[in-house]
């Protein structure tokens, strides 16, 4: 015997005035589906901007003295001859370089120091102290001239590469400190409690559990220490008289009088300049980007 099967039950009718949800009626377009012009003209656009004063920069430091040529055709090297040995770049690099390695590693020792002491440690004043590193942050580096001039004139250092060091990495501490306060809290507190059971000391756990997870907070702190202390004018202004002792950024200046301005020799400095900081955040661009981003996890 054939038996029919009982027709599916219809769906119940919407109550009336119910409408889908907003969500459902328009189709957000995914990454994939948008139109790769309206990516790559933003960033055309973005980049052609960004690279004419470089280009403006090279073609002026490229061709010849006196030249109006678009193009750096043909191609000289004189003004970067010119600035390196006439002008002594030469000095001013080294006392550059020297400047930002000691800042770079007088500062990344003091904040890591002082950034471990915040992160593991409880004491009383302790949130005043992370409210007054904050707020040095608004204080101008101008402002500071004036005493730590008076300082260093107290302890003869006038004139010594020790003070524009010592002054930047003053200057630098409290964000640094911050930033690798933030970035150990971000370390569990269990993997040195281990290395304790394990007979290891406060200071060899540090050095064997810890330390090795801060090298992309290290790598962030000292290179914007670098940076910062390669392209800082005032304290090496103010702090040393002697060409010998200068750096670039006061160099650069020299360069430019108010008579006139040797827009060669400037823009071969400028690259001079620029070079090494370019390549430092060419290597360590990988690291700089996920320390900065671990050390504003916490706080």
């Amino acid at each position: 015997m054939i038996t029919k099967e009982a027709p599916a039950p219809a769906p119940a009718p919407a109550p009336a005035g119910h409408e889908p949800p907003r969500h459902a009626k328009k189709h957000r377009p995914a990454w994939d589906e948008v139109p790769r012009w309206q990516i790559y003209l933003p960033l055309g656009v973005y980049l052609v901007f960004t690279l004419i004063p470089f280009y403006w920069i090279l073609l002026f430091a490229l061709r010849p003295a006196g030249s109006t040529s678009l193009v750096p055709w043909p191609m000289t090297f004189e003004h970067f001859e010119k600035v390196w040995t006439d002008r002594s770049f030469g000095t001013y690099f080294e006392n550059s370089v020297y400047v930002g390695l000691a800042t770079l590693v007088m500062t990344t020792l003091v904040a890591l120091a002082g950034g471990y002491a915040l992160a593991r440690f409880d004491f009383k004043i302790k949130r005043a102290f992370m409210l007054a590193l904050l707020c040095s942050q608004f204080v101008p580096g101008a402002l500071l001239l004036v005493p730590l001039f008076e300082i260093f004139a107290e302890l003869q250092m006038i004139n010594s590469l020790g003070s524009v060091i010592i002054a930047e990495t003053v200057f630098q501490l409290p964000l640094s400190m911050i930033l690798i306060s933030n970035f150990i809290k971000n370390v569990p507190y269990s993997l040195e409690e281990a290395a304790w059971v394990d007979g290891c000391g406060r200071f060899r756990a540090f050095l064997v559990v810890v330390l090795p997870l801060l090298r992309p907070g290290l790598i962030a702190v000292g290179s914007f220490a670098f940076v910062h202390s390669w392209n800082h004018f005032l304290f090496a202004l103010m702090f040393l008289n002697n060409q010998e002792k200068q750096t670039i950024p006061v160099g650069l200046n020299t360069l430019m009088s108010a008579d006139s301005v040797d827009l060669g020799a400037l823009a071969a400095g400028g690259i001079i300049a620029a070079v090494p900081v370019v390549l430092v955040f060419a290597f360590i661009q990988k690291w700089l980007i996920t320390g900065f981003s671990a050390g504003a996890v916490k706080g």
